[in-house]
């Protein structure tokens, strides 16, 4: 029995730092949006196109610094909406990579969200529409199903490698197993389990293109979980429930016999430092059915709980890998290379192992996060707290590796990457590090209550796109005919073309005649016969000699060929050398220009961030400086409002102040040229008591022939100088200068007095209206009321006309005039003795001088009606 040989997953080669001439490729990150559950609910992402979302901030969430909700837009490398289909999605984002694994290459796919967003959806599917896990194990076995190598050919280990097993011993395997039934290695003839059933019933086919025929494949399955930063093997047999086991009421698990703990495992690092999982269960699947059936079996087993927000929410993140062997044929095309242990003795020992490195393995990896979530909202306590937490930190620990990612890749700084933090991150350490591609489905809910949520989710997005992970180099098969696996199918009889061959080189010779003798005294028949043999043997010799001659001639030629060959190698190696040197330096070119691009993209990313708050300081500032100069312009309108009111005001209290002075002015020099006359007058009268004769009874003048004598007997000036004849005037405004509404409601009384209010130039109207006081600038009321007295009083109303804003008119009165009426009824001053009543009723008679003076003395200075009469013609002093 030959030993079998091992093989290891092949490892990109370290390359020195600053000298690294691979091409590299950002992670590919996709957004998914999901429908509504409810139509009526208020959605916060909208798609704008197939490569960008916006986010509206929702109704009661705060607004910015302007007052204005919030957009904020993300781009992806592509979006799909809520009418997406798998079969859709399956094609842009799982399809290369799967073609990929066929290649030789790794992949890593995970879907990342918020609870509740449609991850396992995403990747699981539902019955009748399968997701992308189906779809892959799908497309893996329509491309290489029959290529597949038989059962147990390909020996997984404990070391992240696989041993090949001979046809014998991988025979003994299968016989082995199928006289112990193995529950973890299903049957692909086995019915289909109907709960899954319409899940893999995918309709459309899907193939891989350029699969190598002369290879054989073997695809392995393994399925496990990270709960609470512990890893667990779902696939793992163990004589008990592990999702329902039975604890005490301290919260650890009852010891007895019925009851054995699910064990961890644990991460270890291969000879060619990958991480993988140590004593992982893989198991080989020869179907679509058999695999998936190997998922459902523990996705069973998975963790999942009843959360206020999701109803099967997922507590732990579970990673199902997909190994696909891939081995050339040997030689002939019938059994796979055994590398350095292979029958084939003519291979030296180089050709041996080069062929040893051609078995390559490939995974792919679909992970399933579980998604974050908020305590306040999921209103988690005890376990599900803590798996909560748990899964956040996890989470929190991805985002901080992707971030010093982009920055060591960004500005050239070597910082350690944590992934060891977290069991999630320091399990794909190794795609990170540039071990294949990596690509990032963000499931996200439109409804409004998770645009928290979501935000963040969308930040981690847009980190993750600048994470950039080294394209993995293809590897060439070569040093094997291609073709073996059909060519001896192909041949048509090898023993029949080497007889007609014969033929032919038969037929060249002479015929030999005819060797029976019947006569012993025959002397013809042998001589003819060796006549014949000799010219045969001659032909044959001739041939020999032109066969000798033309080989040498061919090995000649070929000999010159070979030299032309090599000629030609050996300058096409010279030039491809020379444009290796050139590739390799404008391969450092590009680089070095990539990372200054980057560092000018970082300085322009910052000058715009700057010019955006600079820009938004200036529309604040700006908005800050317009509300003052309104509030400026409107206390100078305000000033000059009340300035002119003041000046008005001024203008006027001078005028009235100018008037009442000239009033007092003119009222004392009245008063004392009524003083003096007064004196002129009793002196007179004293005069004209003493000189005239006794014996006549002076008269008491009437009030008329008093007025007639007062002039002649003055001999003082008069104190009111002659007037001219008083004429009719009107009492001018004190704003004649402006436009006037004059306003006179149809209920005043016309009065008969001289003096009469009037403007010039005004608009008089009965009923105040619009359209006058749009003309003028001054408003005049006149109002009549009836005083304490009985007489008629008339309140001139003054004020100044103003626009509003609303492009009406407003009034402020401003001032009041009064005019009023008053009749001339006097008092009389009479004498002590009164004379009595003459009977023919003529004046009584003045009869004594002492009565007389006393009347002169008593007389009231500012008369001018002579004695016994009061002056009743003196203004009257107004109030200011």
């Amino acid at each position: 029995m030959m030993k079998p040989a091992r093989t290891k997953t092949p490892r990109k080669p370290v390359g020195k730092k600053g000298s690294q001439t691979s091409l590299k490729d950002p992670v590919g990150v996709y957004c998914r949006v999901r429908p509504l559950s409810f139509p009526d609910q208020e959605c916060c992402i909208e798609v704008i196109n197939n490569t960008t979302v916006q986010l509206h901030t929702p109704e009661g969430y705060r607004l910015n610094r302007n007052g204005d909700y919030k957009e904020t837009q993300y781009s992806f490398k592509q979006v799909f909406g809520i009418h997406t289909t798998q079969k859709e999605l399956f094609d842009v984002v799982a399809n290369p990579l799967v073609d990929d694994l066929i290649h030789g290459k790794n992949g890593l796919l995970f879907t990342y969200g918020v609870t509740g967003s449609g991850k396992t959806h995403t990747m699981t599917g539902s019955p009748g529409e399968g997701g992308l896990l189906p779809r892959c194990l799908d497309m893996i076995f329509n491309s290489v199903g029959s290529f597949q190598a038989k059962r147990y050919v390909f020996k997984s280990n404990d070391r992240n490698s696989m041993d090949i097993q001979c046809e014998v011993d991988a025979l003994l395997e299968r016989q082995k197993r199928e006289a112990i039934p193995n529950p973890k290695t299903p049957s692909s003839k086995r019915q289909i389990d109907p709960e899954f059933a319409d899940m893999i019933n995918v309709q459309e086919f899907c193939k891989a293109e350029e699969v190598d025929e002369d290879s054989v494949y073997g695809v392995f399955v393994s399925y496990i979980e990270i709960y609470n930063n512990y890893i667990y093997d779902l696939l793992e047999e163990v004589p008990f429930d592990p999702i329902k086991p039975k604890w005490n009421s301290c919260g650890t698990p009852m010891r007895n016999t019925d009851f054995v703990p699910l064990q961890s495992k644990l991460l270890r690092e291969d000879k060619n430092h990958n991480m993988y999982v140590a004593g992982c269960t893989e198991v080989e699947v020869k179907s679509t059915e058999e695999a998936f059936e190997v998922f459902w079996k523990g996705q069973k087993k998975r963790r999942i709980a009843n959360t206020h927000l999701n109803r099967e929410s997922s507590r732990s993140h579970s990673v199902f890998n997909i190994k696909l062997v891939q081995a050339p044929l040997d030689a002939d095309g019938d059994n796979v290379l055994q590398g350095y242990l292979s029958c084939l003795q003519s291979l030296s020992v180089f050709g041996r192992q080069k062929e040893k490195e051609q078995i390559t393995i490939s995974q792919l990896s679909l992970v399933d996060l579980a998604g974050s979530e908020r305590t306040n909202r999921t209103k988690a306590e005890g376990n599900r707290l803590r798996e909560a937490g748990n899964i956040n930190q996890s989470l929190m620990t991805l985002r901080t590796c992707m971030e010093v990612l982009r920055e060591n890749q960004m500005y050239g700084t070597n910082k350690m990457v944590p992934y060891r933090d977290s069991k999630l991150t320091h399990l794909f350490k190794n795609y990170f590090d540039g071990e294949g591609k990596v690509r990032m489905i963000v499931c996200v809910n439109p409804k409004a209550e998770d645009y928290e949520e979501s935000l963040q989710v969308m930040r981690f997005a847009e980190v993750t796109q600048e994470v950039e992970v080294a394209r993995p180099v293809d590897k060439a098969i070569c040093g094997l005919t291609p073709g073996r696996r059909y060519r001896n199918h192909v041949r048509a009889g090898p023993v029949g073309d080497e007889l007609l061959v014969t033929e032919v080189v038969l037929q060249s010779f002479p015929p030999l005649p005819s060797c029976e003798i019947l006569d012993i005294n025959d002397e013809q028949t042998l001589p003819r016969l060796i006549e014949t043999l000799e010219k045969r043997h001659q032909l044959r010799q001739m041939m020999m000699d032109e066969f000798t001659k033309q080989s040498l001639t061919f090995k000649g030629m070929l000999q010159e060929f070979d030299k032309g060959v090599s000629n030609k190698e050996n300058s096409i190696q010279g030039k491809l050398n020379e444009k290796e040197k050139v590739i390799s330096g404008q391969k450092l070119e590009i680089e070095r220009l990539e990372k200054k691009t980057k560092t000018l993209e970082y300085k322009i990313e910052i000058l715009e961030k700057t010019t955006t708050i600079y820009e938004e300081d200036k529309r604040n500032l700006q908005q800050e400086l317009e509300a003052q100069n309104q509030k400026l312009q409107q206390q100078f309108s305000d000033k000059r409002r009340l300035e002119a009111r003041l000046q008005g005001m001024v203008t006027e209290t001078t005028m009235k102040w100018e008037k009442e002075c000239e009033r007092r002015v003119a009222a004392k020099q009245l008063e004392m040229q009524n003083k003096l006359w007064v004196k002129d007058e009793k002196l007179k009268q004293l005069k004209a008591i003493v000189t005239e004769p006794k014996t006549e009874k002076p008269e008491r003048p009437s009030r008329e022939r008093d007025r007639e004598k007062a002039a002649p007997r003055s001999v003082s000036p008069s104190p009111v100088p002659n007037a001219p004849p008083l004429r009719l005037r009107h009492r001018r405004s004190r704003s004649a200068g402006d436009r006037w509404v004059d306003h006179k409601p149809a209920s005043n009384v016309q009065t008969a007095t001289v003096m009469q209010p009037h403007v010039p130039h005004a608009i008089t109207v009965s009923v105040a209206n619009e359209k006058a006081l749009a003309k003028c600038e001054k408003y005049m009321l006149t109002h009549q009321e009836l005083a304490s007295d009985g007489e008629i009083e008339t309140k001139l109303i003054k004020g100044d006309v103003y626009k509003t804003r609303g492009g009406g008119q407003a009034v402020q009165f401003t001032d009041i005039e009064t005019l009023k009426q008053e009749s001339p009824t006097g008092r009389k001053r009479r004498s002590s003795t009164v004379a009595p009543a003459q009977p023919d009723g003529a004046e009584s008679e003045w009869t004594d001088v002492e009565t007389r003076c006393s009347v002169a003395v008593e007389m009231r200075a500012g008369s001018q009606l002579g004695p016994g009469y009061q002056h009743h013609a003196q203004p009257k002093r107004k109030k200011p």
